[in-house]
């Protein structure tokens, strides 16, 4: 079975806002390393048609810095699964997942491969709810934002996790890995 690894940036203070960070090369590359990891990413439709807007267009990724770059290509090669009750249809290399989430992502989960990866906020506090993420990657910041939206708000139960790995990034920035306790 291929694990479902979740990764997020977040402040200090717990904002999860994509603007409550500033991203720099060492991020970016880091980011190109997880989604390598990874035969096909797991999005809800907030996160998807973010990603889509900021990266799929030649124009917006031409006018970005080169440490971009990399980032911009594996995202937009890669396979993309959408839960959304909303979107009538997706392109960009995705396809729209139906029906119950915990049978769809265990799904995809027993394909056989290198992983699923999934960001975002909404889509992974349903699959803690349901169990189904097997690492959890959290990048905390030297920043307090003061706002925004935080992780996990309205979990039901707590989630006891394990520290497996960790490193720090030159601005500070630490990544901290960690996997449910059974």
């Amino acid at each position: 079975m291929q694990p479902l690894r979740y990764s997020i940036n977040v402040t200090l203070d717990g904002c999860c806002h994509h603007e409550g960070i500033a991203p720099d090369a060492q991020l970016h590359r880091h980011a190109v390393e997880n989604l390598s990891r990874a035969d096909a990413l797991l999005f809800g439709r907030t996160t998807y048609e973010m990603m889509e807007s900021a990266f799929r267009s030649p124009e917006s990724t031409a006018a970005m810095p080169d440490w971009m770059q990399p980032f911009a290509r594996t995202i937009n090669a890669a396979k993309k699964y959408v839960v959304s009750s909303t979107l009538e249809r997706v392109d960009w290399n995705s396809e729209l997942l139906r029906g119950d989430l915990k049978t769809a992502v265990e799904h995809l989960k027993q394909q056989p491969g290198r992983g699923l990866f999934t960001g975002g906020v909404k889509l992974p506090l349903a699959l803690a709810e349901l169990g189904l993420i097997d690492e959890y990657e959290f990048i905390v910041h030297p920043r307090i934002a003061g706002h925004g939206p935080t992780l996990f708000t309205g979990l039901s139960t707590p989630l006891d996790l394990k520290l497996v790995s960790r490193m720090e990034f030159d601005s500070g920035a630490m990544a901290m890995r960690y996997a449910p306790r059974s």
